[in-house]
């Protein structure tokens, strides 16, 4: 009988704790050489810890951490690097104003007599990044680059290093279509060169194309594994969540009521030359689908007076509204949860309670004053409604997860009662628990007569969501699909430019 392979990467009985939490208990896992391990769990699951820890970021309280069979304690991340284990952030960490040779190496320049060797930087960098299938000179700014391009600066960045554990943090959560099938076909050549990788993503598909293997955490604790022949979406969703959800989408159509919005011949200033009209009725869900660039983000801004219409008439509940300002918009019954979160949808250094009242400030003011007993019964309504895990209200935003910062998003705009709610990208970068309540919310409001306007990357979400799709190309739509009509090829014929009837 073959002896077992020692693997490249295991952990042992792993625990961390942080006052009053327990993100890490006795977790296990290990990666082979050449191999994708995809890591998966609803937020919150102790994903991000045991990351930080593998690459150095933060130590764990007890538990074992080995190297080709051999322990290895990383007081920070310069020993993770050392070992050959390299974490690439969610967040990339370049700077931005240097060039692509600079950034690779960063504080180890190669140098000769003590001076900085610019035409070994610059020979050596171009090795890196040719290994990452970037043909670019090595004086380009990364500030000139996309998003997309600079994920493989970073990745290049860490093979620098003679890196041999590649840890990816929801790597694609910014990329388009394109950029996310240019990143699979070097997490694949990677594989290739004998590189591991751990893989974290809370798209599914995306682990399904990739991953050889599956590790699920659930509350700080190993849920199970999945080997590659047993990789499906209601395997992983069971693991993630406890339990089943074998109605993801769980959707009662309404019979539409009144029309709630109405655009015609509404131009944006991303689009001057295009004209849109649409309809949105009470009780309806209607999704925006389209392709990285079409113009979704940009309608919902122009109807929401971040970018006030050029020209056309917009109603809200039939009258004619001009709004030069989200103010005004909210005026007239309209609320936008943005598409990010972080940077237009919070104030992550205030906490929940702040956050959460932030829309009602105005409404509930008292003589000009902040009413802080209308501020906590809002911030309360928000948490009990939406079941916004936070140990208190004065809990500061930026501590809580992704889906639990979405939920208070959410909170702050359902406060005001609007009759339209306009949704960018609801549910980005959250887990499939989070997805499911935030779907179950959509559903009560429309029930309630409240009319949905929803922008969404996820086909999968427009196909279980809307009661019809509007398909935008170009900054215009392209077409609208009913129910009936809703499939993938139809979608991409619309968001590609292509005829229906071709």
């Amino acid at each position: 009988m073959a002896a077992a392979r020692t693997p490249l990467l295991e952990v042992r009985g792993l625990c961390k704790q942080f006052p009053g939490v327990r993100a890490l208990h006795q977790v296990s896992l290990n990666l082979h050489q050449g191999e994708v391990l995809a890591l998966i769990g609803e937020n919150g699951a102790g994903k991000s810890t045991l990351m930080k820890i593998l690459a150095g970021v933060q130590p764990a309280d007890s538990g074992e951490y080995h190297i080709d069979g051999e322990p290895v304690a990383f007081l920070n991340v310069r020993d993770a690097l050392a070992s050959g284990v390299a974490l690439i952030h969610q967040e990339l960490n370049l700077a931005a104003n240097l060039d692509l040779a600079a950034n690779i190496f960063l504080g180890r320049e190669p140098n000769r007599l003590g001076f900085v060797n610019d035409k070994a930087t610059h020979l050596k960098a171009a090795k890196y990044l040719k290994r990452v299938g970037l043909n670019l000179p090595t004086e380009t700014l990364v500030s000139d680059l996309p998003i997309g391009k600079q994920q493989l600066v970073e990745i290049a960045k860490a093979l620098s290093c003679d890196a041999r554990v590649l840890i990816m943090d929801e790597p694609t959560s910014s990329l388009s279509q394109r950029e996310t099938e240019t990143l699979f076909e070097v997490v694949h050549d990677l594989r290739e060169q004998g590189i591991s990788v751990i893989y974290i993503t809370h798209r599914l598909s995306e682990v399904k194309a990739l991953a050889d293997r599956v590790t699920v955490f659930r509350d700080g604790q190993n849920a199970g594994d999945l080997s590659q022949k047993e990789i499906d979406h209601d395997a992983m969703v069971r693991l993630m969540v406890g339990r089943e959800l074998s109605e993801f989408y769980d959707r009662k159509i309404h019979e539409p009521g009144k029309v709630i919005l109405e655009l015609d011949k509404v131009r944006s200033p991303a689009h001057p030359h295009t004209e849109i009209s649409l309809q949105i009725h009470a009780g309806e869900i209607v999704g925006i689908a389209g392709l990285v660039g079409a113009g979704r983000t940009e309608l919902l801004e122009t109807i929401f007076g971040v970018t006030p219409a050029l020209g056309g008439t917009i109603k809200v509940n039939g009258q004619a509204v001009h709004p030069k300002s989200p103010e005004e918009a909210i005026a007239a019954g309209m609320a936008l949860a943005p598409e990010d979160r972080k940077l237009h949808g919070l104030v992550l250094p205030l906490t929940v309670r702040e956050n959460a009242s932030l829309a009602s400030l105005k409404r509930d003011q008292k003589n000009g004053l902040l009413n802080f007993k209308a501020e906590k019964e809002v911030a309360n309504e928000a948490v009990d409604q939406l079941q916004i895990k936070t140990p208190h209200l004065e809990q500061v935003a930026r501590f809580l997860s992704g889906g639990n910062q979405q939920k208070i998003v959410l909170g702050k705009w359902l406060a005001l009662k609007p009759r339209l709610l306009m949704l960018d990208e609801p549910t980005r970068g959250i887990d499939v628990g989070a997805k499911r309540e935030i779907y179950k919310l959509m559903e009560k409001l429309t029930g309630e007569g409240v009319a949905i306007l929803f922008v969404s990357s996820e086909m999968e979400e427009v196909l279980g969501m809307a009661d019809r799709a509007l398909v935008m190309h170009e900054g215009r739509i392209a077409g609208e699909l009913n129910r009936s009509q809703l499939n993938e090829e139809a979608i991409m014929q619309l968001a590609t430019g292509t005829s229906l009837a071709a």
